[in-house]
Formats: C-alpha cells, structure tokens, sequence
C-alpha cells in the first residue's frame, strides 16, 4: 500500500467511530498491536526529545531500499499515536517518506483533540522520522 492509501484507510476507520472516547479507546488498540520493542534499544539516543512521555524510535534501512521503524512509548495513548504513524510510514523508502504529506492527523482530528504539549510530540515524532529517513537518503546518493 501506497503511504496515501494507508491514510486513506485509517481515515476511513476513524469515520466508523462517532465520538472521542471510542477514538482513543482505538488508538490506545493501536497502540498494543506494536511489536515488541528491544530493551536495549530503550537509551537515550533513541529517546525523542519534546515528547511529554518517553518514545523511543529506530530505524534500519532494509535490502530493498526501504526503511523499517520499530517505536515504543510508556504512555498508552502516544502508544497508538506512535503506531499510527509506523503503520503510515513504516516500509517504505527515504523519498517515499519525506515526499509523504500526513493529512491524516488532521482529517481525523487528531491535532486538535491532544493537548499542546502531546501536539508538540507528535511533530517531534514525525520530525526524527523525517532525519532517519533524509539520513538515509544522503548515504544512498553517497554511494551512487
């Protein structure tokens, strides 16, 4: 799936359910369905600075050019959130993710329901994303 079609599906899930309490109660589902997050990588290098709660993001690039995200967070809720965003960009390549328009969060209402300071770690979420992936890309166009 393309990163518009993903959008497009949550999107659409987030239509089915009509109030607030039913959409976090989603995302924090969400939020469980994470694959195990390695205690080791737990560390501060990993550790997104703005975020009110503790998230952790890493990122390897595979073979097939694409980057693989792996999150975790200890706060149930940015939880889900964290797993939206890895469910979106997760897999895909460098160009594929900085050329990504995330109109999801705001078609969901997202950014308006989180308070500001959740708000604020959401963009710093999507911006260490954003470093690994324009990372990854300078050391592709290193090697050509």
């Amino acid at each position: 799936m393309t990163i518009n079609e993903t959008q497009d599906e949550i999107i659409e899930e987030f239509e089915g359910l009509s109030d607030w309490m039913d959409r976090y109660a989603y995302i924090i589902d969400l939020g469980n369905t994470l694959p195990e997050f390695p205690e080791k990588d737990k560390n501060p290098q990993n550790l997104i600075e703005g975020c009110q709660s503790r998230v952790w993001i890493t990122a390897d690039k595979q073979e097939d050019s694409k980057i693989h995200f792996q999150a975790d967070s200890d706060a149930l809720i940015v939880k889900g959130i964290v797993a939206l965003l890895m469910r979106v960009l997760n897999n895909h390549t460098p160009q594929e993710i900085l050329d990504a328009d995330l109109y999801f969060i705001d078609k969901i209402g997202l950014k308006e329901h989180l308070s500001p300071t959740r708000s604020n770690g959401l963009l710093a979420m999507v911006k260490q994303i954003h470093n690994y992936a324009l990372a990854y890309k300078m050391l592709e166009e290193k090697k050509a």
